[in-house]
């Protein structure tokens, strides 16, 4: 019999027979460990426990507590979802089920949508396949025996004739369910404790809006009780928070898919002096740090976007082609933008530049035009019409660094201090589709590593996620119920100076080539202020708040005062409202609470007499405080200057 060495993740080496399992491995370490295991990981690959090692590797057991394991279980859920779904709809084609951030999904072609009692008899069914705890067991079929395992099942079927000659056709049984799958899963079904099914969704077949309609179930598994409870709250607060209903309620925009599209924002006042603050924020960031601002067009002859290699790279995500203009002949066309960067490299290049020129930094706040579908558009998450905080820098190779160094610092001071938002950074690598030789990404990627590490940032790097021009920092929001969102990014691009023969003059006097950064501290502000939305629960700081003060006067004896004292808040800058209506006091300040005003200024007879404020905060309930109208208008135009967070 041969024997085979196993390195363990502490350095120890196990000899064993080749052809030992990993729950054979798992009960030589310990009974523990063989009580927990779950899957082994060997030589960097995940594998069922009940796979059989047969040369010498590096192992790994894994259990609950390891990285690889929540997405394992998940995947295994879906699985069990698809055999509660068999036993109660025999007819159900079967789509696909992944294991996906936070949960699983599993898509089903049956006759009509899955209703509320439909998901509550799945899961009561799920928890009986469960009870059963039936084995996984994986087989390695030929094509023709795949074919006929699947011959009721065109949806795998089609799969299956898409698998290459040389690739490994797998099936996973688990009672009487046998479904196509690469693996792995859990040893059993009763490995699957807590779960839940949340909600069902069409979807179309592998995406495309051509093919038929499937009906997806969503659900989430978890190895700890607390732990799916903990998530099931910070669901029902996202509930609470969507930005869609609170956009609505607060009057902040709407989106009219029906008269004008999908995806396409109407600013509505309150929403619109959100989205200029932030704007504005940015600008007066930028003018300090020295950029210029540019105004570029929204239409362009298409040749420009090839030129960049946006097309066809990123042709899918563009409009159509439009016709020519006026006077022009029918051979040019052209598109709406996407993005501003090839735009930016012609402001560039319409002037000779030195070295002493640089860095050259062009920041624009821009619309543009991207072409997503509409399965992906979500309120503001997801548009078609997105305003971009859009800069690009352009330096000799020596200064890039630096300013992204420099870049770090405003996302510094225009995310994590007015914010608070706690950060996560990525450096995201060369991905398959590129532009560029090898030479160049190396350089570049260790460019951004480099100034993460001068700020003594913790990052993690996404393997092949970067840009076709060049890699980029990634950075994620964690906001205030735990999830993160993609917020800025600094992209490091040394392709477009080449495609688009950008050049400076050296101290040599010879051209030489610059390179350029992409950088985007909110991404879209759209985006943004849907996360923010959500983040405070509508509920913005007051520097961001579209009415800082509502001014309530008791009664119609004190309505002329109270006109006086908005009028001189709004002198000042604070963006005050005066609501005088008919209705009483306390029906005028539940409106400002379910508006989310920070402040109300109430004015009575010894307000006017006294020349004071009884001012109620947000969330304080019905606690007053007396102040000088002077006092008040300087702490609120004090917390607008700092972008103070409040207590």
């Amino acid at each position: 019999m041969t024997t085979i060495q196993l390195t363990l993740p502490d350095g120890s080496v196990r000899e064993v027979e080749s052809g030992t399992t990993g729950s054979e491995l798992a009960a030589l370490i310990g009974p523990g460990l063989a009580k927990a295991a779950l899957a082994t990981v060997v030589d960097g690959t995940l594998r069922d426990l009940a796979s059989p090692i047969s040369e010498a590797a590096q192992v790994a057991i894994v259990t609950d507590r390891s990285p690889e394991a929540l997405p394992l279980l998940r995947h295994s859920a879906a699985h069990v979802l698809a055999t509660a779904v068999r036993e109660l709809f025999p007819t159900a084609a079967i789509g696909f089920g992944p294991a996906i951030e936070d949960g699983f999904y599993y898509d089903f072609d049956v006759p009509r949508p899955f209703t509320p009692e439909d998901l509550e008899a799945i899961e009561t069914k799920m928890r009986e396949v469960v009870e059963r705890d039936y084995a996984f067991v994986r087989e390695e079929v030929e094509r023709t025996e795949a074919n006929t395992r699947f011959a009721d099942d065109p949806l795998k079927l089609e799969r299956i004739e898409e698998l290459g000659s040389d690739e490994v056709i797998s099936i996973y049984t688990d009672g009487p369910f046998v479904d196509l799958c690469r693996g792995p899963h859990v040893p059993t079904t009763g490995r699957l404790k807590h779960f839940k099914l949340l909600n069902t969704a069409g979807a179309y077949w592998r995406g495309d809006e051509r093919r038929q309609m499937l009906q997806r179930i969503y659900g989430t598994a978890w190895f700890r009780k607390e732990d799916l409870d903990g998530y099931l709250h910070r669901l029902e607060e996202a509930r609470k928070r969507d930005h869609r209903v609170l956009g609505r309620d607060l009057d902040l925009f709407s989106i009219q898919q029906d008269v004008v599209g999908p995806g396409l924002v109407f600013w509505h006042p309150k929403g619109a002096m959100i989205k200029w603050l932030l704007s504005r924020a940015v600008e007066d960031d930028n003018l300090a740090s020295g950029y210029d601002l540019v105004y570029t067009p929204n239409v362009t002859r298409e040749e420009l976007f090839r030129i960049s290699g946006h097309i066809p790279l990123y042709e899918e995500n563009q409009y159509p082609v439009m016709g020519a203009g006026a006077g022009e002949g029918d051979e040019v066309r052209h598109r709406v933008k996407p993005m501003n960067c090839p735009m930016h490299t012609l402001v560039y290049k319409h002037h000779h530049r030195s070295y002493r020129d640089l860095p050259v930094r062009l920041s624009e706040v821009a619309n543009v035009y991207r072409n997503e579908k509409s399965g992906t558009l979500h309120g503001l998450m997801r548009v078609r019409g997105l305003c971009m905080d859009d800069a690009h820098i352009f330096c000799t190779p020596e200064q890039a660094e630096d300013e992204i160094f420099l870049c770090l610092d405003q996302v510094e001071r225009l995310v994590r201090e007015p914010f608070g938002f706690e950060l996560d950074f990525e450096v995201s690598t060369r991905p398959e589709e590129r532009l560029g030789d090898d030479e160049a990404w190396e350089m570049a990627e260790g460019i951004l590593r480099r100034a993460l590490e001068r700020k003594e940032i913790p990052f993690r790097v996404d393997e092949g996620g970067g840009a076709f021009y060049g890699p980029k920092i990634d950075i994620k929001f964690k906001d205030a119920i735990g999830r993160f969102w993609q917020g800025p990014t600094i992209q490091l691009d040394f392709q477009l100076p080449e495609r688009f023969d950008l050049e400076y003059t050296g101290p040599d006097n010879a051209p030489h080539r610059p390179v350029m950064i992409h950088r985007a501290i909110y991404g879209t502000l759209e985006r943004f202020i849907g996360l923010l939305i959500e983040h405070f629960a509508g509920a913005f700081p007051v520097w961001l708040a579209p009415e800082q003060v509502r001014v309530l006067p008791i009664s119609d004896e004190q309505a002329e005062a109270a006109r006086d004292i908005a009028q001189r808040m709004k002198a000042a800058g604070i963006r005050a409202v005066l609501d005088a209506g008919h209705e009483t006091l306390n029906y005028r300040i539940r409106e400002a609470e379910t508006q989310k005003v920070p402040y109300m200024a109430v004015v009575g007879r010894r307000e006017v007499e006294g020349g004071t404020l009884a001012v109620r905060e947000r969330g304080a309930g019905s606690k007053q405080t007396v102040m000088l109208l002077d006092d008040f208008v300087s702490k609120v135009l004090e917390e607008t200057r700092s972008r103070r967070l409040g207590d």
